[in-house]
């Protein structure tokens, strides 16, 4: 073994108390036993099957010892024929039975995994925006992935290992002492010995097992941000593969190092194991050798005693650690459950309304908002531990706003001043702090979440597209849509004469985020899908800063038609976007501090002016600012 291993070896030599005081959390397990409820008769079944096995193992030593002390002295054919044919029937009884336990067992694991995944996949979903813009992704991954497997070998694979165990010293331990209550006081006394190792190498083993889950979970989430187009682009056009390169291999040797150390203690378990087991081995030779010369001891019941000392050692070692196995197990739960117990900052008031028929009325009565650190909104697991507990900055202060149904209002301001914050609260992306927001005079708290964002449709400027047909990636807006459905989307987005000369049409696959497509396609084919949706209300943010003319030209004609008849807020930094709007709001600091036409703002002066003067006339191509 390399210096580095030994290292990492007496490293967790400092964790081996860790689980000393620990109890298993009786929430935890009654959680746990929620989850298995609906699987209450296939588990009784499967305890059954485990039981009856562990009674039939022991029968085949027994068989043996009348075969050699029995049948064969006596020369016995029938008695021959009979233990032949009873250890064959203990063989088919055996295989159906191990067959019946392992479909259960499949059964029980395979629905725990589907259960513990769609419950997480539905809890995530719902969680807000704060929460995905702090939590890593391969953190997250990997507790729908390793630790709901893992969870799921804690319920069977464990629960099968201790009603074995248990089952089957037991049968074990009566068969020995009706053979020889020698023996089996040997077995016994020699036993602690091993015990003691064991309990040792156990409780270091889940200090593993917990760091082996955060080190993969790393990994995973280094991978899922390089093995993306956008990540992917970055690494190459910086130039930093040999750093890529050591970070990954730093996290990856981790787990190297695990796994070498595990193999370690895996291989000094067994080793002790086989230790004991061969000195009682020995013990039993020279008793009943002994015994056998001096005819006191029959040759089979040898034999029949050195089986079951090669049955007894596993179960009854196993039984030793089970409380630290289970603990072990949990783990995997916990970390699911840890995801589970996340406060969902965003959810539906009891008693929600829907919101029917939405005329697209909007009304900021003084909203006051901060964004949530990283502390408040995720796990310091999903999130490498590295977490903000700062305190908020206020984005808004006091905003009041009334938007009429069908008025277009643009939001113009300097960096920061909450323009992109403003129009994420219509949809409830997040909750106001002070305030209200209200949509045809409902608080969206009030209102269902589903209804809601039915109600309001958003372009963005990198608007996303699933790794899917463009048919899939509109259809998300409205499974239901028939083809010419698509059609007139896409003929109102100025999209349709391009999509038809695509070899595959519809059926295109557009790449990871829409790769294969320009920007402005891409916008074009976001605006399609908004079509399609049909909302009362538009919120574009940002959806013609990254355009060329021409893009921008066939983009700001669909949304002439995506704009027609809705209320729109506009977030712009060009003034194509902005001059022909029923009002412009300009923001700072987290309030309107002018509102009006371009024509009035523009004989107003004032910061309007500023940004008249210093961006949208001087720079029609403007890169957009920072998300605010």
């Amino acid at each position: 073994m390399f210096p580095q291993h030994w290292a990492l070896l007496r490293s967790f030599s400092t964790d081996r108390d860790t689980l000393a005081g620990k109890r298993l959390e009786r929430d935890t397990l009654k959680r746990v036993l929620r989850f298995a409820r609906p699987y209450r008769a296939k588990l009784i079944w499967f305890v059954v099957t485990i039981v009856v096995l562990a009674i039939v193992d022991v029968f085949p030593p027994l068989l043996l010892r009348s075969l050699i002390d029995k049948a064969i002295p006596e020369a016995s054919r029938s008695l021959v024929i009979a233990l032949a044919a009873a250890a064959a029937a203990i063989a088919i009884i055996n295989a159906i039975l191990s067959l019946v336990q392992r479909w259960l067992s499949a059964d029980i694991g395979e629905g725990l995994i589907y259960d513990l995944r769609t419950a997480l996949f539905d809890h995530v979903q719902q969680m807000p925006i704060a929460f995905f813009t702090s939590t890593q992704t391969g953190a997250l991954v990997s507790r729908m992935n390793n630790d709901v497997i893992g969870a799921q070998r804690a319920l069977t694979q464990t629960l099968s290992q201790i009603v074995a165990n248990l089952i089957g010293v037991g049968a074990t331990l009566i068969a020995m002492f009706a053979l020889s209550w020698q023996v089996t006081a040997i077995a016994l006394l020699v036993l602690p010995v091993f015990i003691f190792t064991s309990r040792r190498i156990a409780k270091r083993m889940q200090v593993l097992t917990r760091e082996a889950f955060d080190v993969d979970a790393s990994m995973n989430t280094m991978m899922n941000e390089r093995f993306n187009v956008a990540g992917a682009m970055l690494v190459k056009l910086f130039g930093k593969r040999r750093r890529e390169l050591d970070e990954f291999g730093s996290r990856a040797g981790r787990v190297r190092d695990i796994g070498v150390v595990t193999a370690v203690y895996n291989r000094a378990f067994m080793l002790g194991f086989g230790l004991v087991a061969s000195l009682v081995t020995a013990g039993l030779y020279l008793i009943g050798g002994l015994g056998a010369v001096d005819g006191t001891f029959a040759v089979g019941t040898i034999v029949a005693l050195s089986m079951y000392l090669a049955q007894l050692y596993p179960p009854l070692t196993a039984l030793t650690t089970t409380r630290i196995d289970f603990l072990t197990a949990m783990v995997s739960f916990e970390r699911v459950f840890e995801v589970l117990d996340l406060e969902r900052a965003i959810a539906e008031r009891p008693g929600a309304v829907p919101l029917d028929d939405p005329e697209g009325r909007i009304t900021f009565d003084h909203v006051g908002f901060a964004y949530p650190t990283a502390a408040q909104s995720a796990l310091a697991s999903l999130t490498d531990g590295v977490v903000s507990s700062d305190g908020r900055k206020q984005v808004l202060t006091g905003l009041d706003l009334d938007v009429e149904p069908g008025e277009l209002v643009a939001l113009v301001g300097p960096s920061g001043a909450g323009k992109t914050t403003t129009a994420s609260l219509v949809p409830r992306l997040y909750d106001v702090t002070e305030g209200a927001v209200r949509v045809d005079g409902h608080d969206v708290r009030d209102l269902t979440l589903e209804s809601l964002r039915s109600a309001v449709g958003v372009v963005s400027q990198d608007p996303h597209l699933f790794h899917v047909s463009i048919a899939e990636n509109l259809r998300y807006a409205r499974p239901d849509a028939t083809t010419e459905d698509l059609r007139r989307a896409c003929r109102g987005a100025q999209i349709l004469d391009l999509v038809d000369s695509l070899p595959d049409g519809f059926e295109t696959v557009v790449g990871e985020r829409g790769y294969r497509l320009s920007g402005g396609e891409k916008q074009r084919i976001a605006i399609a899908r908004v079509l399609l949706k049909d909302p009362a209300i538009v919120i574009l943010d940002e959806a013609t800063s990254h355009l060329d003319t021409e893009n921008e030209r066939l983009v700001q004609r669909a949304l002439d038609e995506a704009l027609a008849g809705r209320t729109s807020l506009v977030i712009a930094h060009r003034l194509s976007t902005i001059e022909g709007a029923d009002r412009i709001l300009v923001l700072d600091g987290g309030k309107v501090v002018q509102s009006g036409t371009h024509t009035d703002l523009l004989a107003e002066g004032g910061l309007y002016g500023e940004l008249y003067t210093g961006k949208f006339a001087a720079s029609p191509a403007h890169v957009a600012d920072p998300v605010d």
